[in-house]
């Protein structure tokens, strides 16, 4: 109560007092700036540091579609004109190959045989008691003379289509395949062989050259070496 009436007994009183405080308020807020202040000069500077843009190389391919996406430089024309040439000639070429695979399965194989009518030559080019073997790759006979005649061997055996050879020191022909044996009249003699080889019809053409004609064959188990056309008379 004191208190009270002390105060309102002196208004100068309080009113210094509410002064007083404002200033002190006053001060501080001033002290506070001040503060502020000198933080932010204390606070060194942050360099800024600009970001660099990285440079697009020319030469990489773009991943966005449109024009200069592929390539910033665009495709010479006369580049562009040889890989087309390029692209057409292997077209051309993989045609062909195909149409050609198809047309070789469309043809069957053809075995090209020898001439089965030939001429031998003459007579007297064949020596007496001995067997020319000129003909045996050719034509696949021999030609044997004797003192009466001439005659025409076929020079596959009659075992199972093996070549004999003619041996001359044995004065025989001999399979390689199973040892058959036949002798220079072409009777089977040794080995596997069933029966003697074959003769050829032989005749003389109009210029005098023997004449060998292997369409027509001729057998000696069935009695066919007695036939005029099956030898050859000198």
């Amino acid at each position: 109560m004191d208190d009270q009436k002390h105060k309102e007994d002196n208004p100068e009183d309080t009113e210094k007092s509410t002064g007083n405080s404002d200033e002190l308020k006053q001060t501080e807020e001033n002290s506070s700036e001040m503060n502020t202040v000198e933080k932010k000069e204390i606070e060194p500077k942050k360099s800024v540091v600009t970001k660099k843009i990285p440079e697009k190389d020319p030469s990489k391919k773009r991943a966005s579609i449109g024009r200069g996406s592929i390539m910033t430089e665009p495709i010479k024309r006369r580049s562009f004109f040889s890989w087309l040439t390029i692209a057409w000639l292997a077209f051309t070429a993989a045609t062909g190959t195909f149409f050609g695979i198809i047309l070789r399965f469309m043809f069957p194989n053809v075995l090209f045989e020898p001439k089965q009518t030939f001429k031998a030559g003459y007579p007297d080019d064949y020596t007496i008691g001995e067997v020319s073997t000129n003909l045996k790759d050719k034509f696949g006979v021999w030609i044997i003379r004797s003192t009466e005649q001439i005659y025409a061997l076929s020079t596959v055996c009659t075992h199972l289509g093996c070549t004999p050879n003619w041996l001359k020191n044995e004065s025989k022909f001999k399979c390689p395949c199973h040892g058959s044996g036949f002798r220079k009249t072409g009777i089977n003699f040794e080995g596997p062989a069933p029966r003697p080889l074959e003769r050829f019809r032989i005749s003389l053409a109009n210029d005098g050259q023997i004449l060998i004609d292997k369409t027509k064959k001729y057998a000696y188990e069935k009695g066919q070496w007695s036939d005029p056309e099956s030898y050859l008379i000198v």
